[in-house]
């Protein structure tokens, strides 16, 4: 205020200066007295509105910022406003430009075909001959990719690079007699095929906590120490070193960050996760002193599962319809404080900022993997997302305020298996052809919207302000990419709508909330030459950096293969992901669509369903002469008859729920505790290769991750033949397959549980099948 008070009083002093030099000057020309009084007037009344506009407006601007507190006394509206003011740090609008990255599971899993190890695997597991990353890198390049980030170490313990402070890893292994480097191999293909490099570094180690000599959880004190520790024979070309109060664990960890920081070439991304497979020791981990060494030795990297990046909830590739970058947070996350609840529908609207203590901006990495599962298993039973897949995620995630990471993981030859290359191709090629060229680049509209520059922009006046846009010829687009200058206006749109003029009048063809960093609109074609932006609610004046059209080439559809409990196989196209917002008959039509699907290889045309006992069916599509991708779906044997049982149930979910041959139906224990079990009993005796198991996505903390398979030839006296176990069934709640090591022959089959993930109470399960083939 007292600022303000003297701000006032020199602009009054600078007023009456300027007065006393008018009246000079006046005196000179009184004979036009009556023009110079009416001018008088007018000058005084716009030099003083000026000022006091000027001091308004100086008033109520506020300085961007990463991170801003909010305060006890803080309005809503105040609230909002801060919100419009929050913008990314250079390294995070780098991580959102970067959009389309990379992820690569390797280790001693691929060989056990395991998807989390239990940290005491022989290194001589790691049975790797030849390595060709050069093949993984380009594979990655040609799909559109930007960044690749490696797991040097995932939560087993098995480190992929040479490293001084351990033996559990590649220097123990028969791979290139122990001298090999798969880091170092990968850092020369990403600058060869100029890729960006990160890496993920498990925090959890189970071979530390396995270990009887291991440091994780030993109970060491914390004492100051030197990073990095000197190992004879082997020093540092980087001279930097840190002091650090730690314990054994942490010192461990922040000399492996050192080595793949410093050795390796520019890093751009450390990408830690939350997982806990074992806690041992109450230990902890100190994150502000990993977080100083990876600024100082990695300060173009951004850091995942801290304050710069965060997970998108899943790993099964889902999307938000609205992705807010301005978080709200309880506490400081500068300060590396708990993050909340990342799976929730929304995380940044308007009700959800006015209980923040701090406003921060922190990006979306919305992962998932190419494969079945993090690492590779088999080429028959691993199931391979489509290009279709792939590409839809893209558009919904890069398209909607994120970063997409993909996993692609090598097989036991050390390369991407070529279905997989195949698909990045495909993905890569209808990228280029979707995106490559703005229908709008020649287009009549304000110049700051198609210079593709996000430094320059148009502010909008008011909500419902139209922006429009006029081509010399008419285009027929699909997608519109709308993006807003977050880096100095931050994130300010709300709802926006894209309207075109269609036979003279405009109709809306596409509605959403936010823009953000980028946003892809995806509607059916159109045709036109004049189209409108209208922005409908925003957090402030919006800055609208870019506007670009495109067309998608739509292929035929996927199709969704499905059978009921009699048997009966149905195949049809799949339901769109998104909801078109125009009247249904602009939907692209599927009855033109001719479907062909093959049993034991045989083709043939789909014109109605059939009954199947047991089998793989493989569809695909054909319209106007183009294949679809192919959908493939592995049915177990035909429970029809059979009849489950269980310890228990709560309400309706009964056992027999569990194979009614409908995932949207599920047994769930009491709660009583374990153990739990099912049982089933099927009408005759018969062979069994394999079994899966269906989670019920909703039943987080009721899913089965651990158990025996009994069976029995009277449904009373049980004999145990297999042990099963599925990891990281919360994150990715998809249906898992164990394959038994021999046939088993039974009429009588129990599932014993062992261990329900989150240490959950209840046993859930939407579908058990058996496999005889």
């Amino acid at each position: 205020m007292f600022i303000a008070i003297l701000y006032v009083i020199h602009n009054i002093k600078l007023l009456n200066l300027c007065s006393r030099l008018f009246k000079r000057i006046f005196k000179l020309l009184k004979p036009f007295k009556a023009v110079i009084k009416m001018i008088k007037k007018i000058s005084s009344l716009v030099f003083l509105f000026s000022i006091f506009s000027g001091f308004a407006q100086q008033a109520i601007e506020m300085p961007v910022s990463n991170t801003i507190k909010i305060q006890d006394s803080d309005s809503k509206s105040d609230i909002i406003t801060k919100a419009a003011h929050v913008v990314p740090t250079q390294n995070q609008l780098t991580a959102l430009k970067d959009g389309f990255i990379a992820f690569i599971h390797f280790g001693p899993n691929t060989f056990t075909k395991k998807e989390w190890g239990t940290g005491e695997e022989d290194p001589e597991v790691f049975q790797l001959e030849n390595l060709d990353t050069d093949q993984w890198c380009k594979a990655i390049k040609d799909a559109g990719m930007t960044k690749v980030i490696f797991t040097a170490k995932h939560h087993d313990g098995f480190v992929l690079w040479q490293s001084r402070y351990t033996k559990q890893g590649i220097m123990s292994s028969p791979f290139r007699n122990g001298e090999g480097d798969i880091m170092k191999a990968l850092a020369k293909s990403c600058e060869k095929y100029g890729l960006k490099l990160g890496v993920y570094l498990s925090p959890a180690d189970l071979y530390q906590i396995e270990n009887k000599d291991g440091l994780y959880g030993n109970l060491s004190e914390a004492s100051l120490r030197t990073i990095p520790r000197k190992v004879e024979g082997r020093p540092f070309e980087n001279k930097t070193t840190f002091e650090f109060k730690v314990d054994d664990y942490n010192e461990y960890f922040l000399n492996q960050l050192f080595e793949l920081l410093t050795e390796y070439g520019p890093i751009h991304e450390v990408w830690f996760d939350g997982a806990h497979p074992k806690r041992k020791g109450g230990q902890t981990y100190n994150y502000a002193a990993w977080k100083e060494l990876i600024h100082t030795l990695a300060p173009e990297a951004v850091i995942f599962g801290k304050e710069d990046i965060r997970w998108g909830g899943n790993e099964s590739g889902e999307t938000r319809k609205t992705e807010w970058n301005v978080i709200p947070f309880k506490g400081n996350p500068n300060n590396l404080e708990v993050f909340g609840d990342l799976t929730a529908d929304t995380l940044g609207n308007r009700s959800q900022l006015y209980d923040a203590e701090y406003l921060h901006y922190q990006p979306a990495e919305i992962n998932t993997s190419i494969r079945e599962g993090w690492f590779y298993r088999d080429e028959e039973t691993q199931k391979v997302r489509s290009a279709d897949d792939v590409f839809d995620i893209y558009e919904r995630a890069v398209g909607g305020n994120a970063i997409f990471l993909l996993n692609m993981p090598p097989n036991r030859e050390g390369l991407l298996s070529p279905e997989d290359v195949g698909v990045l191709k495909e993905v890569g090629e209808r990228l280029e052809e979707t995106y490559a060229e703005d229908l709008f680049k020649e287009a009549e509209a304000n110049e700051a919207l198609l210079d593709n520059n996000l430094e320059t922009f148009k502010i909008t006046k008011d909500n419902n302000e139209f922006i429009n846009i006029k081509t010399k010829q008419p285009v027929t687009i699909n997608r519109v990419l709308l993006q807003e200058a977050v880096a100095t206006h931050g994130e300010r749109i709300e709802e926006h709508s894209f309207e075109a003029k269609i036979n003279g009048e405009w109709q809306e063809v596409a509605r959403a909330s936010n823009v953000g960093f980028k946003r892809i609109l995806r509607f059916p074609e159109i045709t036109s030459n004049e189209f409108r932006l209208k922005i409908l609610q925003s957090r402030l004046q919006p800055a609208v950096a870019k506007i670009s059209a495109h067309f998608y080439k739509k292929r035929p559809p996927q199709l969704e293969i499905s059978r009921d409990s009699e048997g009966m196989v149905r195949i049809e196209p799949k339901k769109d992901e998104f909801t078109w917002k125009r009247d249904m008959s602009q939907v692209p039509e599927t009855a033109k669509v001719e479907i062909k699907y093959s049993l034991d290889g045989v083709t043939q045309s789909y014109k109605d369903s059939f009954r199947l006992k047991e089998g793989t069916v493989e569809a695909y599509a054909v319209k106007d002469s183009l294949q679809g991708s192919t959908a493939s779906r592995t049915f177990g044997m035909l429970k029809q008859d059979w009849k489950a049982t269980a310890d228990s149930f709560s309400g309706e979910n009964s056992p027999q729920l569990a194979i009614d041959a409908n995932e949207n139906t599920f047994w769930i224990s009491g709660p009583k505790g374990s153990p739990h079990y099912l049982e089933i009993e099927m009408q005759q005796k018969k062979q069994i290769k394999a079994f899966s198991y269906t989670p019920k996505a909703s039943e987080k903390m009721s899913m089965i991750e651990k158990g025996e398979i009994k069976i029995s030839e009277d449904g009373e006296e049980w004999e145990t033949v297999s042990n099963f176990e599925f990891g990281n069934l919360i994150n990715d709640p998809t249906t898992r397959t164990h394959y038994f090591e021999e046939p088993i022959n039974t009429r009588f089959i129990k599932i014993e549980v062992k261990r329900i993930a989150g240490d959950g109470k209840t046993a859930a399960a939407a579908e058990i099948d058996f496999y005889s083939k």
